[in-house]
């Protein structure tokens, strides 16, 4: 996939610091420390044109979200979304530096990600609508290749989870596979997400409005990493066959 975007691209991105993170290997094991602050610490891999980090940042101040791609032109483009999403004016280009507590964008290849992030350094994952890669060959380059989900295991914390999307059946059927043959529980899952209508506080990004606009299925599901994740998952199954057993209990006796 190539981009083509205006000149000075790289310039516009160089000049953001307070947004953007050139030098990510730098940051590994010290996000927290950039941050400021302890929060919890969601990123977003292959963030395209950057609506969702952004609206979700907008929605979340107390969790830290990191954007993340590996073109100049999305990383300047996200930039604009973040204006958009935290109401800010640019006037003239001095004002173009943008501080935004919970937000980076960060510019590198997801391949190497590991080297981004330290052990346990974040919460959750999203992965939504990342490339198909549909042809047989070209399995290991799709983002829930069991090779990148390891290093996803890796990142993630004791909360850690995945959380994937896409319109691709195909992307969405090899996922599930992916994430089973790794023994990873999975929750929520949906074969057409907006069945029902599109939830008012739901984020959306920008192919998922074009997609569901056109009454094309998203698929989704949460993906459970961490062993806090886990025990809270199980509890919860607990709990609510506790609650059914009681209901059919109270209407047998009725």
């Amino acid at each position: 996939m190539r981009l083509r975007g205006r000149k000075g691209i790289r310039e516009d991105i160089e000049r953001q610091k307070e947004l953007v993170v050139l030098n990510a290997k730098d940051y590994k094991g010290k996000w927290a420390e950039l941050f400021g602050n302890n929060n919890p610490i969601h990123a977003e891999l292959g963030m395209g044109k950057g609506r969702f980090i952004s609206e979700m940042s907008k929605k979340y101040p107390n969790i830290n979200f990191i954007g993340v791609d590996m073109y100049d032109e999305l990383i300047r483009k996200a930039s604009e979304k973040a204006k958009v999403a935290h109401e800010i004016t640019v006037e003239t280009e001095e004002d173009a530096v943008l501080s935004i507590p919970n937000l980076r964008l960060m510019l590198f290849n997801i391949e190497h990600i590991e080297e981004a992030f330290a052990e346990g350094e974040l919460e959750r994952v999203y992965l939504n609508f990342s490339d198909p890669w549909p042809k047989k060959k070209h399995a290991r380059r799709r983002l829930t290749h069991p090779g990148f989900v390891a290093k996803y295991q890796q990142i993630l914390n004791a909360k850690g989870e995945i959380h994937l999307k896409t319109d691709s059946q195909s992307l969405f059927e090899f996922s599930l596979n992916s994430f089973a043959d790794m023994g990873l529980r999975m929750r929520n899952i949906s074969l057409n997400l907006h069945v029902d209508g599109i939830h008012p506080d739901h984020v959306m990004t920008e192919y998922e409005t074009k997609f569901a606009g056109q009454g094309m299925n998203i698929h989704r599901c949460e993906v459970v990493i961490g062993q806090d994740a886990l025990s809270s998952h199980q509890e919860q199954l607990k709990q609510a066959a506790a609650t059914a057993l009681a209901a059919e209990a109270k209407e047998s006796a009725e």
